[in-house]
């Protein structure tokens, strides 16, 4: 009996998950570690608690989601879009300048203003990709991974010059004022991007699966000659739009981390979202909704990694295995799909 695509997805995603901690366990027990003290601490670190929901797993999350959702979208199209660390420095870069610049405003226009710029500033780092890619038949897997490096560097730059705090002693920028910053939930970490993530995640779903515009999305990803000759579609311009709406995302993602959670821009900002949200957009096979329990997911075992690190003795990177492994379990799921309905077909 063949399962449904749906049952299949939750099947693989909770299967890799749980190779991963296996493949950890034993890695933990292997190195002398005592494995179940360490997975029993980080399952506390990011599910034990209110404290740890609100104040470690969802502010993790709400990045994860947001430029997994983008990702997925690139993908679904076609594009392979490896830069989105990038891209969530600049939009984190542009959202820091204008909150301070802003700090005057009222909160109703500081906030958008803050959060609208964050997306320019991440769509304009992947234009470059774009138009090379689309001009020049130049990969953007290249070009948007080749511009996370300088991305970093410029955030380097920026929070030891011209955005550096008053005092001039700490390579991070001032705080943002009060006017732009994202209204939190009492007592937790947790800000208002949270409630537009998911929105946005809901809107994805409806364009993907109920527009001509969806459709023709995903039938570029599926074939681009086929849906540039048999359908009809400006696939250079679906392919570009994608790419575009992905970099907005993490953009997004990079406005809402200072101004909803870190309140100011420093080196290290991302632990790695963008890299991160690419597993969370894999594990979801792609589909917005799915992409949100993946995030959570994701964010739970990151944010558990600290408590892991703080009562086991177990550095908090080993928390890196589970998701190297969970790319891969999801990629070999994939490709036996594709080869059983390849050999069924034939």
């Amino acid at each position: 009996m063949r399962l449904p695509p749906g049952v299949r997805g939750i099947l693989v995603a909770f299967g890799a998950i749980g190779i991963g901690l296996l493949v950890l366990g034993f890695g933990l027990a292997a190195s002398g570690y005592d494995a179940l003290a360490a997975l029993s601490a980080l399952f506390r670190g990011g599910f034990g608690s209110g404290d740890a929901i609100f104040s470690g797993l969802l502010p993790r999350a709400v990045p994860l989601i947001l430029i997994g959702l983008g990702i997925g979208l690139a993908f679904r199209a076609g594009a392979l879009n490896i830069g989105a660390e990038g891209q969530f420095y600049a939009g984190a870069i542009v959202a820091t300048w204008v909150g301070l610049t802003l700090g005057t405003w009222p909160q109703l226009l500081a906030i958008p203003a803050v959060l609208v710029t964050g997306i320019v500033a991440g769509m304009l780092w992947v234009l470059v990709p774009v138009v090379l890619r689309l001009r020049f038949g130049v990969l953007e897997v290249i070009t948007t991974l080749l511009l996370n490096f300088v991305a970093e560097a410029l955030v380097s730059w920026m929070v030891q010059g011209p955005l550096q705090e008053s005092s001039g002693v700490y390579p991070q920028s001032d705080p943002l004022p009060l006017a732009t910053r994202l209204p939190q939930l009492s007592g937790t970490r947790l800000h208002a991007g949270i409630i537009l993530v998911l929105l946005f995640a809901g809107a994805l779903w409806v364009f993907l699966r109920f527009t001509l515009a969806g459709f023709r999305l995903r039938a570029t990803g599926a074939g681009l000659r086929a849906a540039a000759v048999v359908g009809r579609v400006r696939t250079d311009r679906v392919f570009g739009g994608a790419l575009l709406v992905s970099a907005g995302c993490a953009g997004l993602a990079g406005a809402m981390e200072v101004s909803g959670t870190t309140f100011s821009l420093f080196q290290n900002l991302s632990p790695g979202y963008g890299f991160t949200a690419i597993a969370v957009a894999l594990l979801a096979r792609l589909d917005p909704v799915a992409t949100v329990g993946t995030g959570l997911l994701i964010a739970g075992l990151q944010a558990g990694s600290s408590a892991m690190q703080r009562e086991a003795g177990v550095p908090a990177v080993a928390v890196r295995v589970v998701e190297a492994t969970v790319i891969i379990v999801v990629l070999l799921a994939d490709l036996a799909r594709r080869r059983s309905a390849r050999d069924g077909g034939a």
